[in-house]
């Protein structure tokens, strides 16, 4: 695996190594020293253009446990604010020997250019980029789709007729699009749910239904149930009436919550804006995944960066990565 830019060109076999390969990250971390050698000597800099505390820290416990050098590099504070181009910095961290690069841009598109332009040697991870795509986001979510589902059977298992409803702000969400590629190629059943001005223009062309009632998708019986964050500081229109409009008819209340069947579970990219799109008694019931879905995290970045850095080697020996 060269670089991890997004999930719509993402094979179902390379998916399905992945999140195998997170399962055995995600063992080691149960042990009472979770470091690995893996990636001894090698450096991955995290470069953030875009505020991010959990996917950032993510990425760098994941490069960390596996014996990397870490090197953070925020846009803020650094040359990038002065005027330094894409391109400019990539040629630093090409002349600093950086041998992955994880990129969160404001412009989708930006992980695409930084792998393609040849400025840098280095693996890029998109990290989210715009309203684009989430990759890692995605590959997170599936795995703790499997793993409640399938649990000490997970290993080499696709999602073939689990439902899932992804609800919210659709339009402005990465983690949606993502997850919409991701979990079709693996089989799921993806319905989307949202106000009609929430909806992306082109989402005929997605592998997924839309409906604009969040009762109705919920009375199918979902296997899973994504809220999404309402990202108010992409808005710059009146999406909806008011919150609390929004919060009654799309929001999963503590009774929506309580009617979802048994084994359903609820799932939150996070931050979370509780009482708007999620209320707490949701967020808080044991049927939540939101902090499984921080732990998973780590497990699936892990894999991410060591078929990235370390693969390459078993490529040299014949493997298929």
């Amino acid at each position: 695996m060269r670089h991890l830019l997004d999930t719509r060109t993402l094979d179902r076999d390379t998916a399905l190594r992945i999140l195998d390969v997170a399962e055995d990250m995600s063992d080691t971390q149960s042990r009472e020293i979770k470091k690995l050698p893996t990636l001894r000597g090698k450096t991955v800099v995290n470069l953030f253009f875009e505020d991010s505390t959990r996917t950032r820290i993510s990425f760098e416990a994941a490069a960390k446990r596996l014996s990397a050098d870490v090197i953070n590099f925020a846009a803020k504070g650094s040359s990038v604010s002065k005027g330094e181009s894409l391109k400019d910095t990539a040629q630093t961290l090409q002349a600093m020997g950086a041998d992955a690069v994880v990129i969160r841009h404001p412009a989708s598109g930006a992980p695409q250019t930084l792998a393609t332009s040849g400025w840098i040697s280095a693996g890029v991870v998109n990290a989210g980029d715009g309203t684009h795509e989430h990759p890692t986001q995605a590959l997170l979510d599936a795995f703790t789709i499997r793993k409640r589902r399938f649990g000490a059977e997970s290993r080499g298992r696709d999602l073939a007729g689990v439902r899932v409803v992804i609800v919210g702000d659709v339009l402005h969400s990465r983690v949606a699009r993502s997850n919409v590629w991701l979990l079709s190629t693996l089989g799921a059943e993806v319905t989307l749910v949202a106000p009609p001005t929430l909806v992306p223009q082109n989402v005929s062309l997605w592998p997924a239904r839309v409906l604009y009632d969040l009762d109705q998708a919920l009375a199918e019986e979902p296997d899973a149930v994504m809220m999404l964050r309402i990202q108010l500081e992409r808005m710059n229109a009146a999406y909806f009436p008011t919150e609390r409009e929004y919060s009654r008819r799309w929001g999963l209340d503590a009774r929506r919550a309580a009617a979802l069947r048994g084994d359903s579970i609820v799932m939150h990219p996070g931050p979370m804006n509780r009482g708007l799109e999620i209320s707490s008694e949701a967020a808080d019931s044991p049927r939540s995944t939101v902090l499984e879905q921080v732990t998973n995290g780590v497990s699936v970045r892990m894999a991410v960066l060591y078929l990235l850095l370390a693969g390459e080697r078993d490529d040299e020996r014949g493997g298929d990565l």
